[in-house]
């Protein structure tokens, strides 16, 4: 009976699918990181937009009842998460803009969010 023998050149090639495969997983396992860190930033940037809009709101409201509109601007950006990093009336309306307040996973990043509110035109 007669074996064959592997030749010369395939008997480097051992375990080569299994390094591929191996390389394959990591780069699939960065993308979906990649992709969640990026989903999150979206999300803190949404909810930065968010606490922009109702401080602007809630500022525009205390500016038609003769309170302060930055004191009342600020009170609704730290419930909502964020830092007020400046508060303006401009005419009748309020112009706010705020910063995330909290950490992510990678330290912390100024997200921002921006808004105005006052009486329609």
């Amino acid at each position: 009976m007669r074996r064959s023998h592997p030749s010369a050149l395939g008997r480097g090639e051992q375990g080569a699918a299994t390094i591929y495969a191996v390389l394959l997983i990591a780069v699939l396992v960065l993308s979906s990181l990649a992709v969640v860190l990026l989903a999150g930033v979206f999300a803190v940037r949404r909810q930065m937009e968010s606490a922009a809009d109702l401080a602007a709101l809630a500022g525009a409201e205390a500016r038609q009842h003769g309170r302060d509109p930055c004191a009342a601007a600020d009170r609704i950006a730290v419930r909502n998460g964020a830092q007020l990093s400046t508060c303006s009336v401009v005419g009748e309306d309020v112009r706010v803009a705020v910063v995330s307040a909290s950490e992510g996973v990678l330290g912390r990043f100024a997200i921002p969010g921006r808004a105005r509110a006052g009486p329609a035109p």
